[in-house]
């Protein structure tokens, strides 16, 4: 077979508004002061472990993959962060893009079993033009930093609901880890792999500053099964090897439930069970999102107002 490159320039797109989405801004939750709270022993243990991080302004990282969005909890995201409880979030490149059109249009989450199928999967005009174009201008910043300045300084009409707009103004460092390739936004003619790398990169060294200040703070992966373990795992070992004790530390993996299907190796390895060797705690939780971050949200935030 003949060695060659597919030329991305003749690539079709279409208007975004021409595009059924699943997810709406109507199913984001704001609220969780009557949220029934999930009883698992485990799980309150680590929840008293982030609300004494919180009280003494600890590093508390989140770590999350798409689903996180396109289940509605990015208000209660946000809220932590505004209460200075998440001082760092981290995603893969689907959180970017479904927090993006979530700004963008109010709307995320196209169905995909039928777009594959005529090419049209990921084809959307503005998501991959406009984020392409805030990569590519700011990539010195980090991607997680430029698309949330391109957000606000654009003005988006939905950009309450978005995390890297409000880690934007509130100054919360927000990075983005991607594989070229792995995203939507990679089909795009647009794309820039070398300002595409080098923004994913720099967020990786940002990662690692706050990774490196994690002493007696936390850090929790919500369904971020191989980018979550391996960039964390990875940012760890940097930080050591320059000489940050990163020891005591608690950890904390969010999968899933899958019927009777054991833990994923990489999140129960590379968070729960070599980090905290040195000192502190794993845990190795499989619930859904919407009943582990409401939780989480509304014991951490009565516990703060009641000091």
């Amino acid at each position: 077979m003949e060695r060659g490159t597919i030329d991305l320039s003749r690539i079709k797109t279409y208007p975004i508004a021409e595009r059924h989405n699943l997810v709406k801004r109507s199913d984001f939750i704001a609220d969780t002061r009557d949220f029934p709270v999930w009883q698992n022993r485990n799980f309150l243990q680590l929840v008293r472990r982030v609300i004494r991080a919180a009280k003494e302004k600890k590093q508390i990282i989140v770590m999350m993959g798409g689903h996180v969005v396109k289940s509605g909890l990015s208000l209660l995201i946000i809220d932590l962060m505004k209460r200075g409880v998440i001082t760092h979030v981290a995603g893969n490149g689907a959180v970017s893009i479904h927090d993006f059109e979530m700004a963008l249009i109010g709307e995320t989450s196209e169905y995909v079993p039928r777009s594959i199928e005529d090419g049209s999967f990921g084809m959307a005009e503005e998501t991959g033009r406009f984020m392409n174009e805030a990569i590519n201008r700011y990539a010195e910043e980090g991607m997680g930093y430029a698309i949330g300045r391109w957000i606000v300084e654009h003005n988006l009409p939905y950009q309450e609901y978005s995390i890297l707009a409000n880690a934007y103004r509130l100054g919360v460092p927000v990075t983005i880890h991607v594989a070229i390739g792995t995203d939507i936004i990679h089909q795009h003619p647009a794309c820039d792999g070398a300002r595409t790398g080098l923004a994913t990169y720099t967020d990786f060294k940002i990662f690692c500053h706050s990774v490196a200040q994690m002493k007696e703070g936390c850090y929790l992966n919500f369904g971020s099964a191989v980018i979550g373990p391996e960039v964390f795992l990875k940012a760890l070992s940097i930080a050591r090897n320059l000489g940050y004790q990163v020891h005591p530390i608690t950890t904390a993996n969010f999968d899933l439930r899958r019927g009777l299907n054991d833990y994923f190796y990489r999140p129960s390895k590379n968070i729960v069970v070599r980090p905290t060797s040195l000192g502190g705690r794993g845990f190795n939780l499989r619930v859904d999102h919407k009943v582990s971050i409401p939780s989480l949200h509304r014991l951490v935030v009565e516990a703060l107002e009641a000091t």
